[in-house]
């Protein structure tokens, strides 16, 4: 018999569909929804069937688990892979290798990943003591740059398996501080003098280093398509009625909005990988017509996501905004104006469309980019943005807003390629609805990526950029800012600009760079840290 259950606004569905998914589907819906209602059952009988002795399963699955080698001859770009897989016979987990004939028999570990709802579980470990016995029988080197933090709980894993640095081989002072390498020496070669020839190999690697990274990330890219298009046909089946009903529930506009919008995050970042030419397309992915006009759902609806409103800030702010908002905060920010950045606007004018549209989710794989993300409010009469993040990203956050506290009193009156720093912090952060909504002032600026697509792009900035050269005057500010900052605090100046969001000065009306002109050059008129 058929259980029936209700979505949350009270409609009757059934779990026919719920019951054609697989196990790793269920748990990719799950973990569309939030990353935090993995930790336990919700209680909105929408979601039961997909959390229904969940946990048993992966249990049953992890243990029913076998590992097997993929031959040589149907791997990929050189790469040897070992996976884990279900009885089922779902991927759990790989560890990708490259085998090297010179200067001695090795094979260079790439990575070891398992499936995330499947870690802490000891797959990591079998598939590192397979690998183990697997470089005993061939009588060959193991090598891998370790790159777990020390303070990872994972990052003994290797020690436990009998891996060492190579430093205890080849001695110390030859590899630089950014090095991390470790070695598995198989008894067969055990008391041999390996010196040199490792010496040699990793130097070769070194050398090759960046060739890898590129194979590696041509791979990865081309595996995370795959979870992509897996998770939108979960979705396509799991909503399979409302679809062809052309009836959508907030629920399913919600669930596509949260992979719509995963997918274009993923589709920017990918851009900046070593060696990635787009040769494994993203327009593998075409949304369903009836999906691609709906309506862009950022927030979980009733019943999904908690509702007790959270606030951290300054509370006087807090006590300025509409009541309505403290009401029902989701809802409210969610409809307050796009921030008219100038990709938006020139989108809307291409397309002969005002700003205020209400977008769907075509329009947001056509924009490649959220414009929902970034909402503008008036409070007392001054301008501010707020900002959607996943409350999972909290914690980071609270970590930037001590390092901008940091900055701002180590950076007074210190100026960055002749153009002032400035520092725009969260001033408020309110969690509803399964979101997280960020308040900072609205300044005259645009993220610096987004002025160097401007200038490299627009029709009307394309002649002034090629005159005097604004987008390396923009980069050189910003390079300056982030050397600054570095040196004040005592950071790594590479690991800031994931740290740190930079903005430069912006005519956001006119969309043109805010500039000061002196006898020796065109500078920024201002630049500030978020």
């Amino acid at each position: 018999m058929e259980r029936a259950l209700t979505d949350p606004q009270g409609r009757e569905t059934n779990n026919r569909s719920a019951q054609r998914l697989s196990l790793k589907e269920r748990l990719a819906l799950i973990g569309l929804i939030d990353e935090g209602m993995r930790r336990g059952s919700p209680e909105s009988p929408v979601m039961a069937d997909l959390f229904n002795d969940l946990w048993k399963l992966v249990d049953r699955t992890v243990s029913g688990s076998r590992i097997s080698r993929l031959k040589p001859e149907n791997s990929l770009n050189g790469f040897r892979m070992f996976e884990i897989r279900a009885e089922t016979g779902e991927s759990l987990g790989r560890l990708n290798m490259l085998y090297l004939k010179k200067p001695l028999p090795c094979y260079y570990l790439v990575y070891v990943e398992v499936a995330a709802p499947f870690r802490r579980k000891g797959l990591g470990n079998r598939i590192l003591e397979y690998f183990r016995d697997f470089l005993t029988q061939r009588s060959a080197i193991g090598i891998l740059d370790n790159i777990i933090p020390a303070t990872d709980p994972t990052y003994h894993i290797y020690f436990k398996q009998a891996w060492e640095p190579v430093e205890s081989i080849i001695g110390e002072g030859i590899l630089g501080k950014e090095d991390h390498y470790m070695i598995y020496i198989p008894p067969a070669l055990q008391g041999k003098d390996l010196r040199g020839p490792l010496v040699k190999l990793v130097y070769h690697l070194k050398r090759k280093r960046e060739a890898i990274d590129m194979r590696d990330n041509e791979m990865m890219v081309q595996r995370t398509i795959a979870e992509f298009k897996e998770l939108y046909n979960a979705l396509l089946t799991y909503f399979e009625a409302e679809i062809e009903k052309e009836d959508p529930s907030p629920l399913m506009r919600f669930m596509f909005t949260r992979f719509v919008t995963k997918l274009i995050s993923f589709r920017r970042r990918i851009a900046d990988l070593i060696g990635y030419t787009g040769g494994d397309s993203m327009e593998q992915i075409v949304l369903h017509p009836k999906v691609s006009r709906l309506p862009v759902q950022s927030y979980a609806p009733d019943g999904l996501a908690e509702n007790q409103t959270v606030v951290e800030g300054k509370k006087g702010l807090y006590g300025q905004l509409p009541e309505e908002l403290k009401r029902h905060a989701a809802r409210f920010i969610e409809a307050l104006p796009n921030y008219e950045r100038p990709s938006l606007l020139a989108w809307c004018k291409e397309k002969g469309l005002s700003p205020g549209k209400s977008l769907t989710l075509g329009d947001l794989m056509d924009l490649g980019f959220d414009p929902t993300r970034l909402k503008e409010i008036v409070i007392d009469g001054e301008a501010f943005i707020f900002e959607r993040i996943q409350v999972r990203q909290l914690p980071e956050l609270r970590k930037k807003a001590l390092l901008l506290m940091k900055a701002e009193a180590a950076l007074s009156g210190v100026r960055a390629n002749n153009t002032p720093i400035g520092i725009n912090p969260p001033l408020l952060v309110i969690r509803d609805m399964g979101n997280a909504y960020v308040l900072r002032r609205k300044i005259e600026g645009i993220h610096w990526d987004e002025a160097l697509e401007q200038l490299l792009t627009a029709p009307s900035l394309k002649p002034l950029n090629a005159t005097i050269g604004l987008d390396r005057i923009v980069k050189l500010t910003v390079k300056q800012a982030l050397k600054n900052v570095a040196h004040a605090l005592d950071l790594q100046e590479e690991t800031l600009l994931d740290q740190l969001t930079c903005f430069v000065s912006w005519n956001l009306g006119a969309n043109q760079p805010k500039l000061l002109v002196h006898f020796d050059g065109a500078f920024l008129e201002s630049l500030w840290l978020a």
